[in-house]
C-alpha cells in the first residue's frame, strides 16, 4: 500500500480525496440521517447527472455541470418543500428523474462519441485529476465554513426545528443552507462513489456511528473516521481485485454496517435475557 502512494500520482490524488470526502461525510451525513433526508439526498445526486451530461455537450469539465446543477436542484427541491402543495416525494421523485432524462438527452447530443459515463454513475476515484482534488478542497472548505459558522443553530436545528422555529431561528433558511450543502457533498462524492452509490456512502458511516454513540460532536468525527477506512479498504481491495472502486467502497460499507448492527442486536438481546434471569434468581 505505501508503495503504490509513494509511487503512483493517481493513488495520492485518491487518498487525498478520500480524506476530503470523509471529513463531508461525516458531517453532513450525519445530519442527513438524523433529519431523514435520505431520499431527498437521493433527489439532488442524480439530478446531477443532466449537469453531467451539459458539461460534455458543453465542452466544459462535467464537474461543473454537476455542481451547477446540483444547486439549482437543491433550490427547486427546497422551495417545492416549502411552497408547493404537493407532496414533497413526488417533486423529489420527478426531479430524480428530470436529471437522468436530461443528462441522457445531453449526451446524446454531444458531438462525436459518447462519452463514458461509468466513472461518473459508479464512481472511480483512481481517475481523481489534479483539477477534481482541487475542485473537492474548495468545496470541502466551503462547507466546513458554513457548518461551523451555524454550528449551535445545527445541533438546535436537529434536535427540534419546530422549537428553533419557535426561537426565532431562521429555519426556512437553514433548509435551503443545508440543501446547499447536500449539492456540494454530492459534487465531492461524485467520482468516488458515483451518482448511483452516493447515498450508501453518505448514509451508511453516519449511520453506523449512531450504533456506538448519540453525542451529536463524536457521531461526526466517528462518522468521518469510518468513510476514510470504508474509502482506503475499498480502494486498497479495488486495486488487488481489479473490481470497480466505487462498488467495492460501498459494498464494504454496506456489510460493515449490517455485521455491526447484527453484532449490537445480539447483544442486546443477551443482555435483556441476562436481567430477566437476573430479576428471576432474585424473585
Amino acid at each position: 500500500m505505501l508503495n503504490l502512494i509513494q509511487n503512483y500520482q493517481f493513488f495520492q490524488n485518491a487518498i487525498i480525496a478520500s480524506f476530503l470526502a470523509s471529513i463531508v461525510c461525516g458531517i453532513i451525513g450525519v445530519i442527513v440521517v438524523e433529519k431523514k433526508l435520505i431520499l431527498m439526498s437521493g433527489g439532488i445526486a442524480h439530478t446531477a447527472y443532466g449537469g453531467v451530461g451539459l458539461g460534455y455537450m458543453l465542452s466544459i469539465n462535467p464537474m461543473l455541470g454537476a455542481l451547477g446543477f446540483s444547486i439549482i436542484s437543491s433550490f427547486f427541491i427546497g422551495f417545492a418543500n416549502h411552497k408547493a402543495k404537493v407532496n414533497k416525494d413526488i417533486i423529489i421523485a420527478l426531479f430524480w428523474s428530470l436529471g437522468m432524462a436530461l443528462g441522457i438527452l445531453f449526451i446524446s447530443l454531444t458531438p462525436g462519441y459518447p462519452p463514458d459515463m461509468n466513472s461518473y454513475l459508479f464512481g472511480n476515484i483512481l481517475s481523481v485529476t489534479t483539477f477534481d482534488l482541487q475542485l473537492v478542497l474548495i468545496l470541502t472548505i466551503i462547507i466546513l465554513v458554513i457548518f461551523f459558522v451555524f454550528y449551535n443553530d445545527w445541533k438546535s436545528y436537529l434536535f427540534d426545528d419546530t422549537w428553533a422555529k419557535v426561537i426565532g431561528m431562521k429555519t426556512n433558511l437553514i433548509d435551503y443552507i443545508l440543501l446547499i450543502l447536500i449539492a456540494l457533498t454530492v459534487v465531492i462524492l461524485l467520482r468516488i462513489a458515483g451518482i448511483i452509490l452516493t447515498i450508501a456512502l453518505l448514509t451508511a458511516p453516519a449511520a453506523l456511528s449512531k450504533l456506538f454513540t448519540n453525542k451529536f460532536k463524536m457521531r461526526m468525527i466517528l462518522s468521518s473516521i469510518i468513510s476514510f477506512i470504508f474509502c482506503i479498504g475499498g480502494l486498497y481491495l479495488s486495486y488487488l481485485l481489479n473490481i470497480p472502486s466505487g462498488a467495492c467502497i460501498i459494498i464494504l460499507a454496506v456489510s460493515f454496517y449490517f455485521i455491526s448492527l447484527l453484532i449490537k442486536s445480539l447483544l442486546i438481546s443477551k443482555d435483556l435475557k441476562s436481567k430477566e434471569k437476573k430479576q428471576i434468581q432474585d424473585n
